[in-house]
């Protein structure tokens, strides 16, 4: 992704909305930063949500992005699912693999989380692998359960691997919005009847 060269309108660029969801302490806000400035920021100190607005080329198409970094204040506390799915375009859900509790957490935010939104799931902190509690397997299982894409990556390490996770859940939330915008048209086509000229046309009095 890049914001050179976008030069257009706000009311030209396609509106994306994408939640991060996960338990304190998995690196969501890192993560946010590093794709959005490609900078490492290793401590926050968040005590409410914070909303992150950027420009970017999509797929060669302008896309204005707002990027939702949840902020529970316990382990125990879950977003609340109805609003974030009636706001959300696509939910990256991020997970320490040196945390169990973070990996379960995400498990149980899915489940509240029940809607055809695009879902990406991401586990954090991969450099920290001495540490390790969950493994990569347990990481593919769940994305599967999910049917969704997973990717294992380090905030303070990555680059282009961050950036890759924001940019394949961008592509299939656009592919969505394409798929319902098309879905849409196919009904409204379907409800109307062409018209076809009769035999009774031909006898109809010329002006």
């Amino acid at each position: 992704m890049t914001t050179r060269g976008i030069r257009r309108k706000k009311s030209t660029l396609t509106e994306l909305k994408i939640a991060v969801i996960g338990a304190p302490s998995v690196g969501k806000s890192a993560l946010i930063v590093r794709f959005l400035t490609k900078r490492y920021i290793g401590e926050y100190d968040h005590q409410t949500e914070n909303r992150y607005k950027h420009e970017a080329m999509v797929d060669g198409e302008p896309v204005l992005f707002e990027i939702l970094d949840t902020c529970p204040k316990a382990e125990d506390e879950y977003p609340n699912a109805s609003e974030l799915v009636q706001w959300a375009d696509g939910l990256l859900l991020v997970y320490s693999i040196t945390d169990r509790k973070s990996f379960n957490y995400i498990r149980r935010a899915k489940s509240d989380l029940q809607s055809d939104t695009p879902v990406q799931l991401c586990a954090n902190k991969v450099d920290m692998v001495h540490l390790r509690q969950v493994s990569r397997d347990e990481g593919e299982i769940l994305a599967k359960d999910f049917e969704c894409k997973f990717s294992e990556v380090s905030a303070a390490d990555h680059v282009d691997q961050v950036a890759e996770v924001f940019n394949e859940l961008c592509k299939e939330v656009l592919a969505s919005k394409r798929k319902s915008k098309q879905s849409l048209l196919e009904r409204m086509l379907g409800g109307a009847r062409p018209y076809s000229r009769g035999k009774s046309d031909s006898n109809l009095p010329k002006d």
